[in-house]
């Protein structure tokens, strides 16, 4: 795995990781019996950052390892659903998309 690609698979798993943290908070800020907003304060902005570093880096890994358009489309819009980035690297690493070219 390239260097970039190592940057690409870590920022994919923190986002995924806050994404979990953030859905955490909100499960206990409706649904837990004495509702608490502290989980969303904090995964809120953890994973207000996270996504846009996802996003950047994404960018910057498409040009740096040439990847094809569509490998780029897909790995912006798996930012989107809850917890998608770490299959798509998954996904990524297997078909050789991390890698140096």
């Amino acid at each position: 795995m390239s260097p970039m690609g190592r940057v690409f698979a870590t920022v994919a798993l923190v986002e995924a990781l806050t994404w979990a943290g953030l859905l955490i908070g909100m499960y206990f800020k409706y649904h837990a019996a004495e509702p608490t907003v502290i989980g969303v304060r904090v995964f809120g902005p953890l994973h207000g950052f996270a996504f846009m570093a996802y996003v950047v880096v994404t960018v910057l890994a498409a040009v740096r390892l040439r990847w094809p358009w569509w490998a780029a489309g897909l790995a912006l819009i798996a930012a989107v659903p809850p917890l998608v980035t770490l299959p798509l690297e998954w996904w990524f690493r297997r078909r050789g998309l991390l890698a140096a070219r």
